[in-house]
């Protein structure tokens, strides 16, 4: 049996063109996050440093009778339109589940055991050099995640050369990474519970469960509970990107009464998936990294470069990443379990490990969860910045040097 053989028959017409809008999507959001976090950076570097630092503290009241809601700009971007990036990520995931790559078996086993991997070695290099500090350790899982976009953006710019069958396995361990990272976000970084408000979380998720299990599929009350399960979950003490999840799983995948002959097959969870996919990849996740990446490099020495937390970071995703997910690939491949897809070797195969390295947007999202020093997110800002880079410059050095050249389609 040919080890590089597919595991799984090819893709219908319907499923390669949502891949392919995923795909450019993708791509072009991740080239515009690193344009928004380059003028974050020059922003904070600048004589415009005081007018940028004013943008992100803002400050935003929200007063509904006797709720109220007051934060700076800057929490209303990570908690707010932060929790629609993570309905996305919600939605992506459960229709992966139900009738994507990660449906089946055969085609879940592969990126399930390379994610997983590529989220303990990482954690575990940042630990080993982290270990004795207690306020950097909350950090831990700043590494471990994967930025779809910032990585489909650089296979991108090999245009041709990129096997279909590497960005469906890049996209797809990232999903898992993603699916991970919401569930470290659940248990790790939530507190001080307010039993009175996940009360009525608890409430706003059941009738959206009951109305799911009614067989509801217009959008609207989906969205209008998820609202107010988002307000109770910000006011419970989990944080409040979970409504998010909770109320992307909640979402209705097929209707079956919505079928149009030899066009494309829609469902609530698709119409949403594709109406929110824009904003998020254009809007949300640019203004987050522009808001959140914005480092002050005055005063940053070789001595800060090299202290344990950024170090951490740039080991873990940088050796932790491509060590786990590759390590795993092979002994998935000798024992049998899994093949690697069409088209890819082990050299291919490293060069997407080294790509899921660039943490980027979930990283600096766990890093502002874990660290309220300014200082010490300051040092894992700077971190995720130089392990991105490095992983971004380094993937795609190595891929241009081991992917062959394609005609370009006609």
């Amino acid at each position: 049996m040919n080890p590089s053989s597919p595991d799984t028959a090819p893709l219908p017409t319907r499923a390669l063109h949502a891949l392919s809008e995923f795909f450019r999507l993708e791509a072009a959001g991740g080239i515009l996050l690193i344009v928004a976090a380059a003028f974050a950076l020059v922003a904070a570097n600048s004589p415009f440093e005081s007018l940028y630092e004013a943008f992100r503290q803002v400050p935003v009241h929200v007063r509904v009778g006797a709720l109220e809601i007051a934060k700076p700009l800057l929490l209303w971007i990570n908690d707010g339109l932060m929790a629609i990036f993570f309905l996305l990520v919600a939605l992506e995931i459960k229709r992966e589940a139900l009738t994507g790559q990660l449906a089946g078996r055969d085609r879940l086993v592969l990126p399930l055991v390379c994610a997983v991997a590529g989220v303990i070695v990482p954690a575990l290099l940042f630990t080993l050099l982290n270990r004795s500090d207690a306020a950097a350790m909350r950090g831990w899982a700043v590494p471990t995640a994967t930025d779809i976009a910032f990585a489909l953006g650089v296979l991108a710019l090999l245009g041709s050369r990129v096997p279909v069958a590497m960005k469906l396995l890049l996209s797809t361990i990232a999903v898992v990474d993603d699916l991970i990272a919401i569930l470290i976000i659940a248990i790790f970084y939530s507190h001080g519970m307010s039993l009175g408000a996940l009360a009525w979380a608890g409430a706003a998720l059941a009738a959206m469960w009951l109305i799911n299990r009614r067989g509801v599929t217009a959008l609207t009350p989906y969205l209008l509970l998820g609202v107010v399960l988002w307000v109770c979950v910000l006011k419970s003490g989990v944080h409040a990107t979970l409504a998010g999840v909770a109320t992307g799983l909640m979402i209705p995948h097929v209707d079956p009464n919505n079928r149009i002959p030899d066009e494309i097959e829609h469902s609530p969870l698709e119409h949403l998936e594709h109406a929110l996919h824009p904003w998020v990849a254009y809007a949300i996740l640019p203004l987050f990294a522009f808001v959140n990446a914005g480092l002050v490099l005055d005063g940053i020495s070789m001595e800060s470069l090299g202290a344990a937390l950024p170090v951490g970071i740039v080991l873990g995703l940088v050796l932790g990443k491509p060590i786990g997910i590759v390590s795993a690939a092979l002994l998935m491949r000798a024992l049998g379990w899994a093949r690697f897809p069409e088209g890819m070797n082990v050299r291919a195969l490293v060069g997407l490990g080294l790509l899921c390295g660039i943490g980027f947007t979930m990283s600096l999202f766990i890093a502002s969860l874990a660290y309220q020093d300014r200082a010490v997110y300051d040092a894992a800002v700077l971190g995720i910045l130089a392990a991105s880079v490095i992983a971004a410059l380094v993937g795609l050095a190595w891929l241009r040097a081991v992917l062959p050249a394609r005609a370009e389609a006609g």
